[in-house]
C-alpha cells in the first residue's frame, strides 16, 4: 500500500509540474503576441502626445498610471519624444501631465515616482557615446565617414550622436525597447517619415520586439490615432517582414 501510495503522489507530482509547464508555456506564447500592459500604456502616451490631443492624453496617462507606469517613467517618455515632435508637443505633454498629477494627488491617490536616471560616465566623448549606442541599436558600427544628410548638414550628425543618442538614450529610467517604442508611437503619428519609421521598426526588432507584437502596435496606434496611421505603420512593418 505504502508503495501504491508513493507511486501515486510521484505521478500526481509530474503531472503537476508537466501543467505548470503548459501553463509557463502557453503565457509565454501569449506575451509574445502582445505588447505589455505598461507598453500598451507608453504607446499610447506617446503617440497622444505627438498628436497633441491633450484631452485624450489625460485619460492615457491616468490609465498608464494605473497599469504600474511611474511618474518619472511617464516623464521620460514625454521629455524622450521631443527629439521626434519638437519642443511644443513634449512641453504641452509634461502640463497636461502636471495637471493630471494634480487632479490624482487632489483625490488622495499616491502615485509611485519611480527612479531616477543613473549618473553617466564622461570617460569617453559624447560624440562617441552616442555613435557607439546607435551602433548597438543597428547592430551594425557606424561608419567613420559621413554620408547622405550626414555629409550635406555634419551639425545634424553631431546633434544625432550627442543629443539623441547619448544625452538622451543613456539616460537608463527607461530601457533602449521603451525607447524604441515611443519613437515609432511618434512616427507613426505624425506621419512622413516612414523611411525613418522602417528604420526604427528594425531597431524594435533588434531589441527584441516580435513580429507579432508590431501588428499589437499597428492595432493600437489604429484605436488611438487612427486608421490611415494604422495602415501607413503596417505597410511599413509589412515591407521590413516581406509581407504583401
Amino acid at each position: 500500500m505504502k508503495l501504491n501510495s508513493r507511486k501515486k503522489i510521484i505521478a500526481l507530482f509530474i503531472a503537476i509540474i508537466g501543467m505548470l509547464g503548459n501553463i509557463n508555456a502557453q503565457q509565454k506564447a501569449t506575451s509574445e503576441k502582445v505588447l505589455t500592459q505598461k507598453e500598451q500604456a507608453i504607446v499610447k502616451i506617446a503617440a497622444l502626445t505627438a498628436q497633441g490631443n491633450l484631452q485624450k492624453l489625460k485619460t492615457a496617462l491616468n490609465k498608464g498610471l494605473e497599469a504600474g507606469l511611474t511618474v518619472n517613467e511617464i516623464k521620460e517618455a514625454t521629455v524622450h519624444l521631443y527629439a521626434y515632435c519638437g519642443f511644443p508637443r513634449s512641453i504641452r505633454g509634461l502640463q497636461t501631465f502636471m495637471e493630471v498629477l494634480k487632479e490624482r494627488k487632489a483625490k488622495g491617490i499616491s502615485d509611485n515616482e519611480g527612479r531616477v536616471a543613473s549618473p553617466i560616465s564622461q570617460n569617453e566623448k559624447k560624440y562617441e557615446r552616442g555613435k557607439r549606442i546607435l551602433g548597438e541599436l543597428l547592430q551594425a558600427p557606424q561608419p567613420d565617414t559621413l554620408k547622405g544628410y550626414s555629409a550635406f548638414a555634419p551639425v545634424i550628425d553631431t546633434f544625432l550622436k550627442e543629443q539623441l543618442f547619448a544625452d538622451i538614450f543613456e539616460r537608463d529610467v527607461l530601457t533602449y525597447r521603451e525607447r524604441e517604442l515611443v519613437t515609432i508611437s511618434v512616427l507613426s503619428t505624425i506621419g512622413g517619415v516612414e523611411p525613418m519609421l522602417q528604420s526604427h521598426m528594425k531597431i524594435c526588432l533588434n531589441l527584441g520586439v516580435t513580429e507579432a507584437q508590431l501588428q499589437d502596435f499597428v492595432a493600437i496606434i489604429g484605436k488611438t490615432i487612427g486608421k490611415e496611421n494604422a495602415v501607413t505603420a503596417k505597410e511599413v512593418l509589412n515591407k521590413i517582414t516581406n509581407r504583401k
